[in-house]
């Protein structure tokens, strides 16, 4: 059995680019993979059929621990600790006229899983693929679900709906929200803190995934979490051996509910998402989680949209690879709102960047919410039209927009689809409801 994400020469090829990445000179290990016969480029999808002779997996078990024994660099402005994060942070300051908190928290509840179920029929589909798809269809620029019903042959075979997804994600076939890791993450959240409190740590992060968390539903460094923490290792550990999706998306979908219940406290909120995302994440991976979690802090409170995007940026080190990518995002939404002018300006920003990379995404989440002024619909339409990890952007645009205008202005056309429910494989989570998903929240709120 092939399982992916785990492989030792996939591993190594997307390690290869990391390293680089964080600055490592590492020529002299990707000669001697090429050498070997290794392909050094990593694989477009994430992760290749060819698994390598049993010389080169060895090969590249060896490799990989050279590569983790390498000394880190630039860690001065892009520390993984959180005493070293918060001496570079200033967060910014939060009105804490809070309003109907119970409305808002039951908005961002239904925007997230909204704007997930938006984007999951066109995940891995590219920005070009999804516009051909609604050009075909009649639907760009996007105001709706997605719909096969006059989709020409041609194109649906040129750009397949997402295989998990297209039975339970169009608009014609959506009963209720299905299942996704992006609302998995977020009940895990709830339960843990409803079990440990606020003062929840890493290692109780850790101990619920193996609990709860069925292996085969986490993916790029949860996977790899995982498969450490099997082997025993404990965390922070678990997020730096032989990881290289450590600054990929993972963190960043699992930190909302860290910021609702801490309304108007983006440190507060930044420092439970730290607890989180160290088990699997490093630097920018952690970062892309702090951004999400200080945003969902303001928006609870009702702040506008500029707020919001200050409170997240606040608490990421201001002169990370994290900072840039969001400064940028903010920056053309402001000069080039309509997308057809801001997706290729994204795009040339981080070329060849995989797909689920926190980086590009949260670019595209900060221009998504600038160009949109917060405004529900088109923020989550602009997230997903914008290609990378659609069915994740939308999660996080969905619910800084849905906690912005709360459940009783979410149009009834994106709520009433999913009946109220959410599917899950959490144990005790599947058929959950969203007004008891958001009464549990407000249970656990801690106010300044």
């Amino acid at each position: 059995m092939r399982l992916t994400w785990v492989q030792p020469t996939d591993l190594l090829r997307h390690e290869l680019r990391q390293s680089a990445a964080e600055g490592r000179d590492v020529r002299s290990i990707a000669d001697r993979w090429a050498a070997a016969g290794g392909e050094v480029e990593p694989p477009h999808s994430g992760y290749s059929e060819d698994l390598g002779t049993p010389a080169q997996r060895k090969l590249a078990h060896r490799l990989l621990d050279e590569l983790d024994a390498m000394p880190e660099v630039g860690t001065d402005e892009e520390p993984s600790e959180w005493p070293a994060i918060q001496a570079l942070l200033t967060p910014t300051e939060v009105p804490t006229a809070h309003g109907d908190l119970d409305d808002r928290l039951l908005g961002a509840w239904y925007g997230r899983a909204v704007g997930c179920l938006l984007g999951k029929p066109v995940e891995k589909i590219p920005r070009a693929g999804i516009e051909e798809i609604l050009r075909a269809t009649g639907r760009w620029p996007l105001d709706r679900y997605f719909t096969a019903q006059g989709l020409p042959d041609h194109v649906a075979a040129r750009w397949p709906w997402n295989r998990r997804s297209r039975t339970t994600s169009l608009e014609e076939n959506i009963e209720g929200m299905p299942e996704d890791d992006d609302l998995n993450f977020t009940l895990m959240a709830l339960r843990l803190v409803e079990e440990h409190g606020l003062d929840f740590t890493p290692t109780n992060v850790a101990r619920s995934w193996l609990d709860d968390l069925p292996g085969g539903r986490v993916f790029t460094a949860e996977r790899v979490t995982y498969r450490n923490l099997l082997e025993g290792v404990s965390p922070p550990d678990t997020a730096r051996i032989r990881n290289p999706f450590r600054e990929w998306i993972g963190a960043m979908i699992r930190a909302d509910l860290y910021g609702w219940v801490v309304p108007g406290q983006p440190l507060r909120a930044a420092e439970l998402a730290w607890r989180d995302a160290c088990v699997s994440h490093t630097r920018n991976g952690i970062y892309g989680a702090l951004f999400v979690a200080g945003m969902s802090s303001a928006a609870v409170c009702g702040a506008d949209v500029d707020t919001v995007l200050d409170a997240g940026r606040s608490v990421v080190p201001p002169h990370s690879r994290m900072a840039a990518a969001i400064d940028l995002g903010r920056s053309i939404g402001r000069s080039h709102p309509h997308p057809k002018e801001a997706y290729p300006l994204l795009e040339q920003a981080f070329p060849d960047m995989h797909w689920v990379h926190s980086l590009n995404n949260a670019a595209l989440i900060a221009y998504s919410l600038t160009a949109s002024r917060g405004d529900f619909g088109p923020a989550i339409c602009l997230a997903v039209m914008g290609g990378w990890d659609t069915d994740s952007s939308g999660a996080t645009v969905g619910a800084v927009t849905g906690a912005l205008c709360g459940s009783r202005e979410l149009p009834p056309y994106w709520v009433d689809p999913l009946r109220g429910r959410l599917a899950s494989s959490i144990p005790g989570c599947d058929d959950s409801k969203f007004t008891d998903l958001a009464d549990r929240t407000r249970g656990l709120v801690s106010l300044p």
